[in-house]
């Protein structure tokens, strides 16, 4: 509720109660917010106040107005860069989210043709296979699968992988630093082992990211195949022009 007492606008106030709703879910995406009146009636301030908060919560990227209907509930997307490597933690952190995972299950299984020649494996060579969900302020934004060789996998699973990321045991703990990594990206649809995980009905737009990280001596160390909603996401990089040969010219 609104403190009558606090050193902080009731405007301000009033955003950050709509604000976390929003961000835990408790107002859900795609919602229209209460209207004007009832935001008035329910928490005992003015419209001046009410329009304030709206237009701050519009600004954050985390309601639009759409003319004639209302106001409704957006999230502003993640930015991922790629023009590093660098883990779903530190990409969130970076924009003042709060990144936590959940782990689905682990297993050892057989790596098959794909997966083998990710990690420069023979097909069928048993594997670690780690499967988690990524929220960013609560919310599903990933669903990881990361294969690993067997020996350094056996080796992760004994961490919370909950709490600590991957990279960071394979750099800090296991004395593994990274040098680079392989990506590629591609549209696909959800699929059904999947959509639900990301609160998404099956054939919902997705990125597919293939990520493979090498060692400093160029060995693999991990495969990931990692399906963001494409909803919450915006990939970024800056390129740089390619050389062009030089004009010539004609007599």
């Amino acid at each position: 509720m609104i403190d009558p007492h606090s050193p902080l606008p009731r405007y301000a106030q009033l955003e950050e109660i709509l604000a976390t709703g929003i961000l835990t879910g408790a107002i859900p995406l795609d919602s229209r917010l209460p209207t004007e009146d009832v935001l008035i009636a329910r928490y005992g301030v003015s419209r001046t106040t009410v329009r304030k908060a709206i237009q701050n919560l519009v600004a954050r990227g985390l309601a639009e107005t759409r003319h004639g209907l209302g106001t409704f509930v957006t999230r502003p997307r993640a930015i991922q860069p790629l023009t590093a490597l660098s883990g779903f933690v530190e990409d969130m952190e970076a924009q003042g989210r709060r990144a936590t995972a959940r782990l689905v299950g682990t297993t050892v299984v057989p790596a098959d043709e794909v997966v083998a020649a990710h990690l420069a494996l023979k097909p069928g060579t048993p594997v670690v296979r780690i499967e988690r969900i990524r929220l960013a302020d609560g919310i599903p934004f990933s669903f990881d699968e990361t294969f690993l060789p067997e020996a350094i996998g056996h080796k992760i699973l004994t961490h919370d992988l909950e709490s600590m990321p991957i990279f960071t045991l394979l750099e800090e703990t296991y004395r593994l630093p990274l040098k680079e990594a392989a990506y590629a990206l591609e549209a696909v649809a959800a699929p059904d082992h999947i959509a639900p995980h990301l609160h998404l009905p099956p054939g919902a737009p997705i990125f597919l990211v293939e990520r493979t990280s090498y060692g400093q001596d160029d060995t693999p160390l991990d495969y990931e195949r990692l399906s963001y909603r494409g909803d919450l996401v915006r990939f970024e990089t800056r390129l740089p022009r390619l050389p062009q040969p030089p004009a010539t010219r004609s007599a």
